[in-house]
């Protein structure tokens, strides 16, 4: 196992930065970091810190700073301790002004400038948080989205996803002996998406939850034959509605997310 410190530096919430670096560096195995992350460097006092810190626990720098002087003084520290910098942003916007023909207008955290979509965001997740398991579902035809599954099939985490995306989503949850809220077959507006998974994980995953929070794991919840029959009820209401269904067995959360996102768009593109 290789270790060494990364450290990630942005004149904003380095939201950017730090999705960039996880996502580069998931294609490497055996590697440990330590993450050194660096939101809102905006002046010298703040590069100095910086790199004074990247002195501490020397390592590999990304960056995504825009104004020069912060700039300068964050690469000559870099070079003077011979630590390897990259500013992340660079190379993407120069062959997007290339291609454009465009001039660069560089200001400090620009990229997450409190516009529409940034509100949208805000009232998605105001949405998910308000419609969680069930909750409010008089108001479920305002939803985007509808996502219904039995216990312990990523509903809630999925929703969340989707509402960074500005979705507003809703999850209701599959109970056995109990119907379906009425307002779930009457909407109308938003997509409603069944998530299923494989019963013998389910029973793992709901096994792992009992145990975390010391409940008696002799019950129905984990009962294998249950289970099954708890899932398969579930697919034939999904499929005599006609709801797109989602295996998540395999699928991470944003794996999950990503395919909702596709079929939620394909629906706008069908239906402007």
């Amino acid at each position: 196992m290789k270790a060494f410190h990364i450290h990630l530096v942005s004149d904003s919430t380095g939201e950017t930065v730090s999705t960039a670096a996880r996502a580069s560096l998931v294609q490497f195995e055996k590697v440990e970091t330590t993450e050194h992350v660096w939101p809102m460097v905006r002046g010298r006092n703040q590069v100095q810190e910086v790199v004074a810190g990247i002195e501490a626990h020397p390592g590999f720098v990304l960056y995504t700073l825009v104004d020069p002087e912060t700039r300068k003084i964050l690469e000559d520290g870099c070079r003077r301790l011979q630590v390897p910098s990259i500013s992340m942003l660079d190379p993407i916007v120069t062959a997007l002004g290339a291609y454009l023909g465009a001039e660069v207008h560089a200001r400090p955290g620009r990229q997450h400038i409190m516009d529409a979509d940034y509100f949208d965001r805000i009232e998605a997740m105001h949405f998910v948080l308000n419609h969680d398991d069930g909750q409010l579902t008089r108001d479920l035809n305002d939803a985007d989205v509808v996502v219904i599954g039995v216990s312990r099939t990523s509903k809630t985490p999925t929703c969340i996803y989707l509402a960074n995306r500005g979705i507003k989503a809703a999850n209701i949850p599959v109970v056995p002996g109990f119907p379906l809220p009425t307002e779930v077959l009457e909407a109308e507006n938003p997509l409603i998406v069944g998530l299923t998974e494989d019963p013998k994980r389910l029973v793992e995953i709901r096994r792992n939850r009992l145990r975390m929070l010391k409940q008696d794991e002799q019950t129905d919840y984990v009962d294998s034959e249950t289970v099954s029959q708890e899932v398969n009820a579930a697919r034939r209401m999904f499929a005599s509605h006609g709801w797109p269904v989602i295996d998540v067995t395999r699928r991470s959360i944003e794996e999950t997310a990503a395919h909702i996102l596709q079929l939620y768009n394909r629906r706008q593109e069908q239906n402007p």
